[in-house]
């Protein structure tokens, strides 16, 4: 079986993916016989599988031929393999390759699955072969009545209702970029804890050109920098973003660390991070690199301590911009 998911609409294809390998580890729990091939130079590639036996230098005649010897391998365990080619249309080699032989491929009862998440041209050999043989779904950007339905379901899947009028006061702000969205809607129900999202909420703390970009801060303050840190939020402030505005994108930036801190504690490959984490393959990128700077009893007491800060402005025991430079300051 062949299967092929494409489409600019990254999120949901990756959704996709992840579900479909999901599935497969459930009925094939070893998991030794699911394999992942990468297709872009490693030299260009900025989002891929790692794999430490690959090399810059060969690198497309390699794949072809790693790829091929896998497949033809036979499996000293029961199940079907399968093998997962990402960003392959790049590489040239790689398809001409694969074309000139492609039987023993449409035939196999093991699973190929290509995954492309660059732009494909229709009179491509490779996506002409793909559409002919295999199950394709293509991932078009979602618009209208689709957006409005997919943001509805996505704070159902919190178990979070929300006030008429939300599903599209986000997307007049963020338009459909659901990597976007998605972080967007976590870090409310992060600010909301549990409670009904309201219009006033999509308002305080929803941006969209003013973007707070407080990997910075967070990066200066697990360098120790107090006083960059400071500087930074500070600049934040002058710009427009709230103080509870810039808690919440400190609190949600923290709680994706710790999900990282996590997995690497319990020996996950990053490559392993990057199909199991549920945000954006940038985020994890910051979050893996800031993770790595803290240990995980001093990213639980920076959380504690958010949670006081932002417990202590609710209650009105602390002005919310003291607050936070008491935070930065006590980290």
């Amino acid at each position: 079986m062949i299967i092929f998911l494409y489409g600019p609409d990254t999120f949901r294809s990756r959704q996709k993916l992840n579900e479909i390998v999901e599935h497969y580890k459930k009925v094939h729990k070893s998991g030794l016989n699911l394999k992942f091939f990468e297709g872009e130079d490693l030299r260009t590639s900025t989002e891929r599988f790692d794999r430490p036996e690959f090399t810059t230098e060969g690198f497309s005649r390699m794949l072809f031929e790693d790829f091929r010897d896998e497949f033809q391998q036979i499996s000293l365990f029961q199940g079907k393999k399968m093998l997962i080619l990402r960003n392959i249309f790049s590489n040239r080699e790689f398809k001409e390759k694969f074309l000139s032989n492609p039987k023993g491929f449409i035939n196999t009862k093991n699973i190929i699955l290509f995954y492309e998440k660059n732009e494909i041209s229709s009179d491509d050999p490779l996506f002409i072969f793909l559409k002919k043989n295999a199950k394709s779904q293509e991932f078009k950007p979602l618009k209208g009545q689709s957006l409005n339905n997919w943001i509805k379901k996505r704070f159902e899947s919190y178990k979070i209702t929300i006030e008429p009028g939300v599903e599209g006061k986000l997307i007049s702000l963020i338009g459909n970029d659901l990597w976007q969205m998605d972080n967007e809607i976590k870090k409310i129900i992060a600010y909301k804890k549990g409670e009904k999202i309201e219009l006033k909420d999509i308002e305080i703390l929803v941006r969209t050109k003013i973007k707070a970009d407080i990997f910075k801060t967070i990066d200066a303050m697990a360098l120790g920098d107090k006083k960059r840190a400071l500087e930074l939020l500070h600049k934040h402030l002058e710009k427009g973003d709230s103080p509870s505005y810039l808690l919440s994108m400190i609190n949600f930036q923290f709680r994706n660390i710790i999900e990282v801190k996590d997995m690497i504690e319990r020996n996950k490959s990053y490559s392993t991070i990057l199909r199991e984490a549920q945000f954006h393959p940038f985020v994890i990128k910051k979050s893996y690199n800031l993770a790595k700077k803290f240990t995980f009893k001093e990213l639980k007491k920076i959380y504690q301590k958010i949670f006081q800060v932002d417990l202590n402005i609710k209650t009105g025991k602390l002005n919310p911009e003291i607050a936070l430079d008491l935070l930065i300051a006590e980290i």
